[in-house]
């Protein structure tokens, strides 16, 4: 074979070679830009992932937070009310947990005699009684307690202290004025106890007489 013949061969073979490197160095170097391409994003993803953590580790602190304020300015009023009526051996405690992924909460009565302390469910704690009052109290603590937006107006109750006894009925009636003076809420009540009606401001009576409806009205 002629040497200008093998000389041309192999110049298309160089040229061959030059074209099928040319072409893998451009494929390589797309591939490198994808890859580091990828990577920033991947290192952007990894910040916003970093970042959203923390702010779910902020808002599931700050609930915590929020939650246990809430829980300590319940139980405190609670406490209160059950005392001012039952005495200083009531309490109520608040138990905080998760079911079924959501929060929970469950209610205690809490009475102590002497070295004795009895912790029950207030449906469990000295007949209803102790229910009514724990049943007032925490609709009242939970109006007091929200904030965001805060729940104005008037306080709606009918038949608040139905099963506590005559010993310690006056003591409700002295605590709903309490109640009236510290949140300045005007306490609108639906009874038939004679004790919640002398110790408000205006008393409407609504008698049934002859079919019809009869509303005297007394001012104390």
């Amino acid at each position: 074979m002629p040497i200008a013949d093998i000389i041309n061969g192999l110049e298309e073979n160089i040229n061959r070679l030059q074209s099928e490197y040319d072409q893998k160095k451009g494929t390589k170097e797309h591939i490198e830009q994808v890859i580091a391409e990828s990577k920033l994003k991947l290192e952007k993803r990894k910040s916003e992932r970093d970042l959203l953590e923390q702010v779910n580790l902020l808002f599931h602190e700050t609930s915590e937070f929020a939650r246990e304020q809430s829980r300590q300015q319940i139980e405190s009023l609670v406490t209160h009310f059950l005392q001012y009526v039952f005495g200083e051996n009531f309490s109520f405690e608040i138990e905080l947990r998760s079911r079924g992924g959501q929060p929970w909460a469950d209610f205690y009565v809490v009475s102590q005699e002497d070295k004795y302390r009895v912790k029950n469910e207030p449906q469990d704690a000295r007949g209803g009684g102790v229910v009514d009052v724990v049943s007032l109290a925490l609709r009242i603590a939970i109006l007091q307690s929200h904030n965001n937006p805060a729940i104005d107006g008037s306080i709606i109750l009918d038949e608040p202290a139905k099963h506590v006894s005559e010993e310690y009925i006056i003591r409700v009636t002295e605590f709903l004025k309490e109640v009236h003076s510290f949140s300045e809420r005007q306490i609108i009540v639906v009874t038939h106890q004679q004790h919640l009606s002398e110790v408000a401001d205006k008393a409407f009576r609504v008698e049934l007489k002859d079919g019809k409806s009869e509303v005297a009205v007394k001012e104390f």
